[in-house]
């Protein structure tokens, strides 16, 4: 038996009715058909969906199971209630857009095409500024690293950080260069890092930074400040990663999409 494409992708059937042999439970089947006719402009934004009796006598399924349904979409930011009236579709929210970083993270998950070369690692004492990041005293004994990123053997990302300090706790040249980064965004367990702050800005190229990143000087790049933390909430690592502007981009999603 050949299904069709709308029943392969959502478990629906040609009428948009629940599947009763699907894998899928049916309050998800509900949830992704309503988001594809909204994606389709069945309901437009501020128009009403259909009344909760009204699915549950389309779709054959019972009251908790709409229910479920609509708090999926509620969830996830489509719909919105109004007691008394019903649900309604919400119009897309540009304040609210969470610009995904997917492609920065893919970069450090590649390892045959990414490598992490260790330019600087040496123990300072921390100025003013470092010091109220990570919350110690001023002139209090810090480790600065300036690490350089290499896609494919061309530098893409230049990072510079500054630690805490602990004179217990050795770190080995091999952690300098690689755990460090690639636990941080492998999830592997290899990082001590509890959470983070970020902060992303546009910027332009110093003579310096542009000569190590091997392009001009005033190219635009981004700027990713971090603030890590342990996990008794104390800052532990501060500082940022400056990317070619050329090589990496930001992507948010606005609205619903087609399945």
């Amino acid at each position: 038996m050949t299904l069709s494409r709308s029943k392969i992708r959502t478990g629906l059937d040609n009428s948009g009715i629940v599947d009763r042999d699907s894998h899928e439970p049916a309050y998800i089947q509900i949830c992704n058909l309503l988001k594809e006719e909204i994606a389709k402009g069945v309901y437009l934004p501020g128009s009403r969906l259909p009344s909760e009796s009204a699915l549950r006598d389309r779709h054959k399924v019972s009251p908790m199971t709409v229910r479920r349904s609509i708090k999926m979409l509620i969830d996830q930011g489509v719909v919105t209630t109004i007691q008394g009236s019903g649900t309604f579709v919400k119009a897309p929210d540009l304040g609210g857009a969470n610009f995904s970083m997917k492609e920065f993270y893919s970069i450090f998950q590649d390892h045959e095409k990414t490598k992490i070369r260790l330019l600087e690692a040496k123990t300072l004492k921390a100025d003013r500024e470092t010091a109220s990041r990570l919350c110690i005293e001023e002139g209090k004994r810090i480790i600065l690293l300036k690490r350089l990123v290499l896609k494919e053997g061309d530098p893409i990302i230049l990072h510079k950080e500054f630690l805490i300090y602990d004179p217990a706790r050795p770190i080995i040249e091999t952690e300098l260069e690689v755990t460090t980064l690639y636990g941080l965004f492998e999830r592997t367990g290899q990082t001590a890092v509890k959470r983070g702050d970020l902060w992303l800005e546009a910027m332009v190229l110093s003579p310096e930074e542009a000569r190590l990143l091997n392009t001009m000087p005033l190219k635009p790049a981004f700027r990713i400040e971090h603030l890590f933390y342990d996990f008794d909430e104390t800052p532990m690592s501060w500082g940022q990663f400056i990317c070619r502007g050329d090589q990496l981009r930001f992507k948010a999603v606005v609205g619903v999409s087609p399945a």
